[in-house]
């Protein structure tokens, strides 16, 4: 598993962590059921407290992208269908306020904005 943890980030340590699990969970780079190193060894090999691990871990845990399994160690949950979506329409839902954002600013109309989306959408299909 590779991490790239930024100290001058000003996103804390804890979050990158978690962040670059999920990103890693999400393109298949870390596959279901996959051993995650233990705590421990994650602190030693990128040189981070145990408790950022562990709080990186217990979130992780908390969100439904990983397990715990007493005594065997941390796994990768099984891919929840639902929560995949539901983090995808969070990010399409920031993309379209920006959109929006973008549109009163120039004073863009909605039925031009809509257009070209169904433009694009289209031209998408196959």
């Amino acid at each position: 598993m590779k991490l790239v943890i930024s100290n001058s980030s000003s996103v804390p340590i804890y979050e990158q962590i978690k962040n670059a699990i999920i990103e890693q969970i999400m393109s298949g780079e870390l596959e279901e059921n996959e051993a995650l190193p233990s705590i421990r060894s994650l602190a030693q090999d990128i040189k981070i407290s145990v408790m950022t691990i562990k709080k990186s871990y217990d979130e992780l845990e908390k969100e439904g992208y990983i397990v715990s399994r007493q005594g065997k160690g941390t796994f990768v949950a099984p891919k929840n269908m639902e929560l995949l979506k539901e983090q995808k329409q969070k990010e399409i839902e920031t993309y379209l306020s920006k959109i929006i954002d973008i549109s009163h600013c120039y004073q863009i109309p909605k039925d031009e904005i809509l257009d070209l989306f169904e433009f694009m959408y289209g031209s998408e299909e196959k």
